[in-house]
């Protein structure tokens, strides 16, 4: 199951009490104060892990309490340090608190870890309170409660490229075919409910990672269709791959195609605009002796400054020629 948001709520363990003890020792008639500290809390990290694809563990697992520290004991024995909590998140996740937009903690490379939760610090025993005063304190200190803190986990995908376009314009099928990633592939809109990742062998021993991002449509930014759950995913790639169906089977315009999805990425994040772009026009084994729709395309491309592919993903044409340039982009050897 992919899940990309989850809320989690994080308790670290409080702080051991400290210990009320008095020294009893033969030869010694008044003896003195001996109790030990507590232990500190166990705190609570995040860690970024390769493993970890999604971050559907926490949807069942919200709730993530650290283990408290140990109380201190007599002969000025101190309390145990209370485990840490190592919880281990997809690379990508940032994490910010409810309520708030700004990220507080972005974990975006491979075992980078934050702070989530800071245990309580273990409270002092009498034996700390020994002066020449008091030789005989009969105080000591209770274990300070650890952070109680939620969060809003949000994972974005750390791709080298994105596919983008409306849906069943063959994204999916064209990741397939060029990376060992295996989507579900049908025809009806939705197809892909979830980011498919792959990775794409460049030469013998290069390669780059391929985000599929789910169907985009008009309104998408504002929560229509698909698109406002995972748009997010588009915001780390380096390269866009636009693309656009330009079978005549199709009702849809190519060009006005194009232009809506340009709208929604810029309506969520103006830069996503500017991102370095590849224009492909997918599906030309069905485009016929009629090949209008893949010329006006084409011009649109050179007249935005795009590079342009022809291809069909499904037969496998033209799709070398797109891992080269894409492989050029990244500045990888073929």
């Amino acid at each position: 199951m992919f899940v990309d948001q989850v809320k989690v709520s994080l308790f670290a363990g409080g702080g051991g009490n400290g210990c009320l003890s008095f020294r009893r020792e033969r030869g010694v008639p008044k003896g003195g104060p001996d109790g030990g500290h507590g232990g500190q809390g166990g705190s609570i990290y995040l860690v970024a892990d390769e493993s970890v694809k999604s971050l559907a563990y926490f949807r069942f697992h919200p709730i993530q309490k650290a283990r408290r520290g140990a109380y201190g004991q007599g002969s000025k024995r101190h309390g145990k340090k209370g485990a840490d909590l190592i919880l281990k998140v997809p690379v990508g996740t940032v994490v910010r608190e409810v309520d708030q937009d700004l990220a507080k903690f972005d974990l975006t490379q491979p075992q980078q870890r934050c702070l989530a939760a800071a245990g309580g610090k273990g409270g002092k025993g009498n034996s700390a309170f020994a002066t020449s005063r008091n030789q005989a304190p009969r105080i000591f200190e209770e274990g300070r409660q650890g952070d109680e803190v939620e969060f809003i986990l949000e994972l974005k995908l750390i791709a080298d490229v994105g596919l983008v376009g409306f849906p069943n314009v063959g994204k999916s099928t064209l990741i397939s075919k060029v990376s060992a990633a295996k989507p579900v592939i049908a025809d009806y809109p939705f197809t892909t409910l979830q980011p498919n990742l792959g990775v794409v062998d460049v030469g013998e021993f290069q390669s780059f990672v391929m985000a599929d991002i789910p169907g985009l449509i008009e309104g998408a930014h504002q929560g229509h269709g698909l698109g406002i759950q995972f748009l997010k995913h588009v915001e780390r790639t380096k390269i866009l791959v636009h693309l656009v169906d330009v079978s005549p089977y199709t009702e849809r315009d190519p060009l006005e195609d194009f232009h809506t999805v340009m709208r929604e990425l810029e309506a969520f994040d103006a830069k996503l605009a500017d991102r370095p772009q590849i224009l492909v026009a997918n599906k030309i084994d069905l485009v016929g002796e009629d090949e209008t729709r893949v010329d006006r395309l084409k011009k649109l491309a050179a007249q935005k400054n795009l590079p342009f592919f022809a291809v069909s993903a499904i037969k496998v044409k033209g799709l070398k020629e797109l891992v080269n340039a894409l492989a050029r982009k990244l500045g990888l050897k073929e």
